[in-house]
């Protein structure tokens, strides 16, 4: 089961759930800013993505600024304000128990490369 970290104002989030809807995949949704992830679920989606905290977080927000993160912090103290300010975490990501994938930059390659890999 897919699962994808949803945030309905976001115009690339509404398009990947329309992905979704119109594949042949079974998946819930989870909007991320009524029901935040747990440290423990953001490391574990961390793993999955393969990349540092700061490459799927939302440094713009100013909740960034608020949690006095850098571009230079650490990924537990990035994860740990995704914790307290859901809003900093990139979306969307859609994840499986094994594997999860942010859609940028190149998000067309990141969907066929996504939904290939669970044929």
């Amino acid at each position: 089961m897919l699962t994808i970290l949803h945030n309905p104002r976001c115009k690339k989030s509404r398009a990947w759930l329309e992905v979704l809807k119109n594949s042949w995949l079974d998946f819930e949704i989870r909007e991320y800013l009524k029901n935040p992830l747990s440290l423990e679920e953001l490391k574990s989606l961390q793993k999955k993505l393969w990349l540092k905290a700061i490459e799927f977080t939302r440094t713009k927000e100013k909740e960034f600024k608020q949690a006095n993160l850098t571009k230079e912090s650490s990924d537990e103290e990035i994860l740990q304000a995704m914790v307290k300010y859901p809003k900093l975490i990139e979306r969307p990501i859609v994840y499986n128990e094994e594997k999860a994938v942010l859609w940028r930059p190149d998000p067309e390659q990141k969907i066929r490369e996504f939904l290939d890999s669970l044929k």
